[in-house]
């Protein structure tokens, strides 16, 4: 059955072949870039099923536009993607308050704007599904990316709330969290960085360094992450949130087994703290 897809960052790298296999498969897009003459080629494949709007995710109204352009351009909408996001790498202390905030804009409240714009067409429908694409960086911490990061964490459980909330409503929601993927995202994070102050050289330079040699052989394949995004978005029970990627379920079972770890070891002292718990216990010597 065909399905009407809107997707937000759509004009290279993930969201453009998102939009290239819904649009494969027979579905009808609007797909949503900054700059639409990206999608110029995809228009002219698909002139009848593809329809094109400017956007930037982090402007709440013309989010609620691109909602309403799909709606009058197909009548409804049956699965909102949010991909559109960037990613900087800057120690914390050296990213400036305008940048910081930049990014938390668009990588979250993109994803706020643009879901709160779509569902309620799909909450009265009693059918829809929203896939945001976060990030195994919304399940670990990694030197220089606290502004992404901090992003995705929000994102994960932004998508655990809404489908919370909108399950029992006919709305599934996921969030898909990639490893790395043979995208332009990693050469990007990576360019016109700022000199790190010294301290930072042996943990966000390391990153930085990693980078410059990972870009162009990660692991991860965009058509074939593409590929179970249209599948999620006509499995009848998705999850919550699926890790995508070798390295990604790698990286995220690490920190989860450390996590716990930390969890059981401090254990006592985690209930110690209910009102008539007793005496407190020494904290671990490690």
């Amino acid at each position: 059955m065909s399905q009407v897809w809107l997707i937000s960052g759509s004009g290279a790298g993930l969201g453009r072949d998102i939009a290239e296999a819904a649009l494969t498969a027979g579905h009808r897009v609007v797909a949503t870039a900054r700059r639409v003459e990206t999608l110029d080629a995809l228009r002219t494949r698909f002139p009848d099923t593809l329809k094109v709007t400017s956007l930037d995710v982090a402007d709440e109204a013309a989010c609620i536009d691109a909602v309403r352009f799909t709606l009058d351009a197909f009548g409804q909408l049956d699965v909102l993607v949010n991909n559109a996001g960037y990613g900087q790498l800057v120690p914390f202390e050296q990213m400036s308050s305008a940048d910081y905030r930049a990014q938390i804009e668009t990588n979250l409240f993109g994803v706020v704007n643009l879901t709160r714009a779509a569902v309620r067409s799909m909450r009265e429908r009693r059918s829809g599904r929203v896939i945001n694409v976060s990030s195994v960086g919304g399940r670990i911490g990694t030197p220089g990316m606290s502004a992404y990061q901090a992003a995705k964490w929000a994102v994960g459980g932004l998508s655990e709330v809404l489908a919370a909330e909108l399950g029992a409503l006919g709305v599934h929601v996921t969030a898909i969290e990639p490893g790395g993927m043979r995208t332009d995202w990693a050469r990007r994070a990576g360019a016109d960085l700022p000199s790190f102050l010294p301290d930072y050289e042996a943990s966000v330079g390391a990153l930085r360094n990693m980078l410059s040699g990972y870009a162009g052989n990660e692991t991860g394949d965009p058509v074939r992450v593409a590929e179970v995004v249209l599948r999620l978005a006509a499995h009848p029970r998705p999850p919550v949130r699926l890790l995508l990627g070798s390295d990604a379920a790698t990286f995220a079972g690490q920190v989860e087994q450390a996590r716990r770890e930390t969890d059981q070891r401090w254990a006592e002292v985690s209930r110690s703290t209910d009102i008539g718990a007793g005496a407190m216990p020494a904290f671990p010597a490690y």
